[in-house]
C-alpha cells in the first residue's frame, strides 16, 4: 500500500523489543489486519526472542495440528514487534 513500516531493516528489529510499528498492516490480499474481522487475534508470528535471536523452544518448528507446541507471537496492537508471548501454534 506504499506506507512506511520502519526506516530500515535494522530499525525494525533493533533495540530491546524492536521498532514500534505505526499505521495499518496489510495482508497479501490487501486487507488491513488491524481492522478486518477476518483477523480476530491480530498476531505477528516470529519465533524470536525480544532481542531478535531464535527462540528455539518456541518457534512452532515441526508443529502438527494435533500438537500442543507453542510459538512466539506478538499482538500487533502492542506496538513492539518482538515483545512476544508464547501462543499455542494451533492458534489461527
Amino acid at each position: 500500500q506504499g506506507q512506511l513500516l520502519a526506516k530500515s531493516w535494522s530499525s525494525l528489529f533493533g533495540g530491546q523489543s524492536g521498532a514500534a510499528l505505526q499505521g495499518p498492516i496489510y495482508s497479501f490480499n490487501g486487507r488491513n489486519v488491524l481492522m478486518d474481522p477476518l483477523w480476530p487475534r491480530r498476531l505477528a508470528w516470529h519465533g524470536s526472542t525480544p532481542r531478535g535471536g531464535h527462540a528455539r523452544r518456541w518457534d512452532c518448528q515441526g508443529w502438527r495440528s494435533s500438537g500442543t507446541a507453542e510459538g512466539m507471537a506478538t499482538a500487533l496492537g502492542e506496538g513492539r514487534l518482538l515483545a512476544g508471548h508464547r501462543h499455542n501454534c494451533s492458534t489461527p
